[in-house]
């Protein structure tokens, strides 16, 4: 297996004007003016296409590339989120010749280390994973690329962000599974926090018994009742890391906003200031903690169809190579909140920050 920074393996890429900053033609074709006779497909993981979060990011990285380099895209959503499930659907795509799959998630893991020998003139791009056979040793192929984040870069942004608007007050996290990748968003934004009372005036604080792992990425209901739990306890804003759990405390949040009370949440993977509006332009989302989910898609099919696919690849997206962020606009947060985040976010790129990708010393 090789491993690097996306920033050098993508050099080669950059040639081809492909960068995350902002990809492909402006005419609706692809880079070189003819429509590509890829066939792009995805398999959703836990949760629907239309989940604000992990598998619509993706999603959305894949039609930006039918309506800029001219691909075919389908997506498939197995029954269930076993091994057999998956590569059941990989199949289906295969057999339909879309053989550039896409897998978002680390459930994808042993699927794709069969698939990558089944189907060997396919490519995958699995992201939040790296494939192996139930041993947990990555094994990636030449016809695959496996992506991880820095969540925990993009969860003290959201940290900071959310402590130097609010100035004061309690913070409470949801996650979903407890896995790395979830785990990573909880204890960046409590670095976050943690950084900014102790060098920016705030005095956001953060208790044990609000943080929670729901245990699944689909159940919008219990969601909101974790979400009503906290804002009892007297939780100012919730970070959710959590899919259709996060789309639950989501909607307790605009309840709650709608009869007047002063509570926020802090959304997760791509923008989600539009689902948490609740009356004309008011919204619910302080901010958002995302991963450039779209992009990765829409790069690494640039790339393929550019022949430069980066195979046998681990790719990392992190804040040197603008990977993750907080959103371009952040209608909730002041000029002064979003200058600080800024200074902050280059202070991470020239590591004189450096956020911890393990628990640490956090809040009690």
């Amino acid at each position: 297996m090789k491993k690097r920074k996306f920033g050098l393996v993508m050099s080669l890429l950059l040639a081809a004007g492909t960068m995350l900053a902002g990809c492909g033609s402006d005419d609706g074709g692809s880079s070189n003016g003819k429509e590509s006779d890829l066939k792009v497909g995805m398999v959703t993981d836990a949760g629907t296409i239309d989940d604000k979060s992990f598998n619509q990011g993706t999603w959305e990285g894949i039609l930006k590339a039918e309506e800029d380099l001219g691909v075919k895209s389908k997506y498939l959503k197995p029954a269930g989120t076993t091994e057999a499930e998956y590569l059941k659907e990989i199949g289906n795509l295969y057999d339909a010749e879309y053989k550039f799959i896409i897998t978002p998630g680390f459930k994808f893991e042993t699927a794709v280390f069969q698939a990558q020998d089944k189907y060997e003139d396919a490519k995958f791009v699995i992201i939040d994973g790296n494939p192996h056979n139930g041993d947990y040793n990555p094994v990636v192929k030449d016809n695959t690329v496996a992506v991880f984040f820095a969540e925990h870069e993009s969860g003290f942004l959201a940290g900071v962000a959310a402590a130097v608007e609010l100035k004061e007050g309690e913070a409470g996290f949801i996650g979903g599974m407890e896995i790395p990748a979830v785990q990573k968003f909880n204890w960046g934004f409590q670095q976050g926090l943690k950084y900014a009372n102790e060098n920016l005036g705030t005095n956001v604080t953060m208790k044990a018994e609000n943080v929670v792992y729901q245990g699944s990425f689909d159940n919008a209901a219990a969601g909101g009742q974790i979400a009503a739990q906290f804002y009892d306890r007297g939780v100012n804003v919730i970070f959710t890391a959590a899919g259709g759990v996060g789309v639950g405390a989501i909607n307790e949040a605009k309840n709650r906003a709608k009869a007047g009370d002063n509570i926020w949440i802090v959304g997760v993977d791509v923008d989600q200031f539009e689902d948490g509006k609740y009356d004309g332009d008011k919204s619910v989302i302080l901010t958002s903690a995302m991963k450039k989910l779209d992009q990765v898609a829409f790069d690494m099919i640039q790339a393929e169809i550019d022949g430069k696919f980066p195979g046998g690849e681990t790719l990392t997206f992190d804040a040197k190579n603008d990977g993750i962020g907080l959103p371009e606009k952040n209608p909730n947060l002041s000029e002064e909140t979003t200058g600080k985040v800024k200074e902050v976010y280059e202070k991470i790129k020239s590591e004189e920050i450096k956020v911890s990708a393990e628990q640490g010393d956090l809040f009690k």
